[in-house]
């Protein structure tokens, strides 16, 4: 309690960029990161899958503890640390389709870092396989690119898991 009663004199007597940021994402950002990511055949499940480990590999501060045909999961988060923590899901519909589930958390006082509205956008991105940081050959020429991540984006918010539920810092 002690610690919150000091982060809110902080932010509110000093404008950080961290402090005066809080609770703004961009709406094109979020309405990336909100996007049911559903791939439509089981070939396409398998390279959005694979697309999907290697998103987590390279972008987690955090080690892949699990890793199966339905569930990647890194540790973490650390006490304190703004590092996001991953859990992927795969839940395979009876019409053969299957959508990939994104939450991201980490445990900072100070917000995420990455933004997890960010980091979503970037994965669901990725994994479609519309993204500037794609390996040329999983690009579709067919789709605009995009951006990357900003690096300094912080004060990560609340991001659903794409299965309803809340994932929260």
């Amino acid at each position: 309690m002690r610690n919150r009663g000091l982060l809110a004199v902080l932010c509110s007597g000093l404008m950080t960029a961290g402090c005066s940021t809080q609770g703004q994402v961009d709406p094109d950002v979020m309405q990336i990161a909100t996007k049911p990511l559903t791939c439509s055949n089981k070939a396409e499940c398998d390279v959005w899958w694979q697309r999907a480990h290697t998103w987590v590999a390279s972008h987690s501060t955090y080690q892949i503890e699990s890793a199966t045909d339905s569930l990647i999961q890194t540790a973490g988060p650390d006490g304190g640390k703004r590092a996001l923590a991953y859990q992927i899901t795969r839940t395979v519909n009876p019409d053969g389709t299957a959508t990939i589930g994104f939450a991201a958390h980490c445990d900072g006082s100070l917000g995420c870092k990455p933004n997890p509205w960010e980091a979503g956008a970037d994965f669901k991105q990725y994994v479609r396989g519309n993204a500037e940081n794609a390996p040329r050959s999983e690009v579709d020429p067919s789709q605009p690119t995009t951006s990357a991540m900003h690096p300094d984006a912080s004060h990560g918010q609340s991001i659903p898991a794409s299965n309803g539920e809340a994932m929260t810092q």
